[in-house]
């Protein structure tokens, strides 16, 4: 199994003090966070993208390109790319130079992104967002594999013999569809064969084990190979401590103040209680032989070989967080390395592939 620490770089009032920090601040501590990851032994660092409060990961190139500049092996990922937003030519330029910045480390996590303000900023309808976003991906891996680009669009002006420049590093690079409840971004990942990512924070274990039981029978429908599936899936937090009993009672204050926030915002919590929370959803607080029961747990239901961790405190101190991912791959990794198999290709540089004739795309 391989380990990402993801940031969505969330810029709130720390849940427990109250206190927001300056927007420098925040960018320094998601750079921390990273050359930590990096440290400790972690796979991959992502980050994500949005568009509206409160968060600042609207340019997830420009932050990975400087985490690139300071880090030598962690590979980077984005977490979500909005493509349904997105000019697909002016994505492919910014992350093909990244990539090239980077040494070939960069890895996609695309989807069509959450959130009625920023549709409403790119001008994006609830009825079209899906088509957005199949089109861009389309038309975006065409220009990934193809020297001179023909498309059919709907979304954005169309090309005919288009040059886009710089040429790929990574031929092609490798993007997972990134996914919480809707069949449209598992179908677009399972007719790609393309490996899936499922969100898997909100809900309980259902609606996610159905979606990726569902991107496994399309798999097949599109006539791909089982094996070479690979999924992917998030937690919605995590504290390891020595004992349980320890790792609540640390984490409750945190958990309090993050339900205290929802509330504010007229949502009504999914689990009430911090010992639902810990109990029904994917977080990962208690001791290191909980943590891996319960991985396992959702292993047997998703088949996932790679996991994401939330790389930042997020209301606990930061001496709390470091010695939390410090026992994480120090007693929780080394177990569920052995226990639960990699993903089903090589975690690194994708290898080059010979150019491919696709028809232009039409949506």
């Amino acid at each position: 199994m391989k380990f990402l620490a993801i940031t969505l770089i969330v810029h709130a009032p720390d849940p427990v003090t109250g206190v927001r920090k300056p927007t420098g601040e925040r960018f320094r501590e998601v750079i921390a966070g990273a050359l930590l990851a990096e440290e400790l032994g972690f796979d991959g660092f992502g980050v994500g993208e949005r568009h509206e409060r409160p968060f600042i990961s609207s340019s997830p190139p420009v932050v990975l390109s400087h985490i690139a500049a300071l880090t030598k092996h962690i590979r980077l990922f984005t977490a979500v790319t909005t493509l349904s937003l997105l000019d697909p030519v002016r994505a492919y330029e910014d992350y093909a130079t990244l990539d090239h910045l980077s040494g070939g480390r960069l890895e996609l996590i695309i989807g069509k992104g959450n959130g009625a303000a920023q549709r409403e900023l790119f001008h994006v309808t609830p009825e079209d967002q899906w088509e957005r976003n199949a089109e861009s991906y389309e038309v975006f891996r065409q220009i990934w594999r193809q020297d001179k680009v023909t498309a059919r669009t709907r979304f954005r002006p169309e090309l005919t013999d288009a040059e886009v420049w710089p040429r790929p590093l990574q031929q092609p690079i490798r993007v997972w569809h990134g996914s919480a409840t809707s069949k449209e971004s598992v179908d677009l990942a399972a007719r790609y064969g393309d490996p899936l990512f499922s969100a898997n924070v909100t809900n309980p274990i259902e609606p996610y084990a159905e979606l990726i039981r569902h991107y496994r029978e399309r798999w097949e429908h599109y006539g791909h190979d089982p094996a070479d599936i690979a999924v992917g899936a998030g937690t919605a937090g995590i504290y390891v401590a020595r004992t349980s009993q320890e790792a609540i009672a640390t984490y409750r204050p945190v958990f309090e103040g993050n339900v205290a926030f929802q509330k504010q915002l007229g949502l009504e919590p999914v689990f009430p209680t911090i010992e639902d929370f810990v109990e029904r959803s994917s977080a990962l607080i208690g001791s290191p032989q909980q943590i891996i029961d319960k991985v396992h747990r959702y292993h047997e239901q998703f088949g996932h070989t790679v996991l994401h961790l939330h790389a930042e405190a997020g209301g606990l101190t930061d001496s709390q967080h470091r010695d939390s991912l410090h026992l994480f791959q120090s007693e929780v990794a080394p177990a569920l390395r052995q226990g639960i198999p990699d993903p089903p290709f090589t975690w690194g540089p994708v290898p080059p592939t010979p150019p491919i004739h696709e028809e232009p795309a039409h949506v």
